[in-house]
């Protein structure tokens, strides 16, 4: 088969999530589970659900799958495996098992399911967890990723709804990818931009994880398909609080800005702003500014909010493990989301 990849979709990776907005609209149907161990479900929902085994053990289970974003079948699977991963990290927990979910075109030549499966195995053990098994259908628009069940402690699990005023607001990969690879697809490829976000979206999130497990943050949640600005409502509104975002400190992956300002978007751009644009404040800021906060992101890094008097040491840490991380902002009294 000669076509490429993601010219049998019509968007890839995250991107393609579902509209948040709507989303949030029909889960306010369900009735929660009433489960006295189901510690993590959908009152209120989070990057993955958490269900308490005893005093010791907790599931963590998430699953993730997406269209194709690259036309490399190899990074295909390696980045949806990271993004589905990284839920289980995003967590504080550690994955454990790995089924795929996959849906192809029979068209397809096995060499390429190949290399995405192997890919994907590959990335699962780099984890620390194995990949033993899953369920493939047939499908014009190839579709990949996996379920992932991982273990916490059920005292030591982290959740998007603690964060707490005082704050300080960290992000451990820079922005941008969506808006580099929609650009890539309009024949306007930043080659520097391009390999760096293509290296961030295969860095499994364990390695941070590792590193912010100590300084007992009070919220995380990993940046995926709803952007900055998406997660970041969830996080204070859940939380209960106002998050404050420093424009200037906001970190983007080279080119970016130039492809934003050069009017290049997303189809995830206008949902993610139906979502959270009625709770976000962006005065003052060029478009551009404001279109990186909403692009939306694969296997994206982790926003973490901890006490500010912890910032300093974190950030120590880090460089000293040669992992990323930037502070961009803080959390306030209030509601809502302030990009200033």
């Amino acid at each position: 088969m000669s076509a490429s990849l993601t010219s049998l979709a019509p968007s890839g990776g995250c991107a393609a999530k579902y509209p948040a907005a709507r989303l949030e609209e029909l889960l306010r149907g369900f009735v929660p589970a009433e489960a006295e161990n189901l510690l993590v479900g959908l009152a209120p929902s989070d990057d993955a659900a958490v269900y308490k085994l005893d005093d010791e053990r907790a599931l963590v289970f998430t699953l993730d799958f997406f269209p194709p974003l690259v036309d490399d079948p190899a990074l295909f699977g390696r980045i949806a495996a990271t993004n589905a991963l990284n839920d289980v990290f995003a967590m504080g927990g550690s994955p454990l098992l790995a089924l795929s979910i996959a849906a192809f075109p029979e068209s397809l030549p096995n060499e390429t399911l190949a290399a995405i499966f192997g890919a994907a195995d590959e990335q699962v053990r780099a984890a620390g967890a194995i990949l033993a098994g899953g369920h493939t259908l047939r499908d014009d628009e190839p579709k990949y990723g996996l379920a992932v069940v991982g273990t916490v402690h059920p005292d030591g699990f982290w959740a998007k709804s603690g964060a707490q005023p005082g704050d300080a607001l960290f992000l451990t990969k820079p922005l941008g990818t969506g808006m580099l690879l929609h650009a890539a697809r309009e024949g306007r490829r930043h080659e520097e931009g391009l390999a760096a976000a293509t290296e961030a979206m295969t860095a499994l999130n364990g390695d941070a994880a590792d590193a912010l497990r100590p300084f007992e943050p009070n919220a995380v949640t990993d940046v995926t398909g709803f952007g900055l600005l998406g997660h970041a409502h969830e996080m204070a509104e859940r939380s209960g609080v106002r998050i404050e975002l420093d424009a200037a400190a906001l970190p983007f992956f080279p080119g970016a800005l130039e492809q934003a300002e050069a009017g290049i978007r997303t189809g995830g751009d206008r949902r993610n702003r139906d979502f959270a644009g009625p709770h976000v404040e962006a005065d003052g800021l060029t478009e551009a500014q404001v279109a990186l906060a909403y692009d939306p992101q694969t296997a994206g890094g982790l926003l973490v909010s901890l006490p500010a008097d912890k910032g300093a040491v974190l950030l120590a840490t880090f460089a000293d493990r040669g992992l990323f991380i930037a502070q961009v902002g803080r959390v306030a009294d209030g509601a809502g989301v302030a990009l200033a």
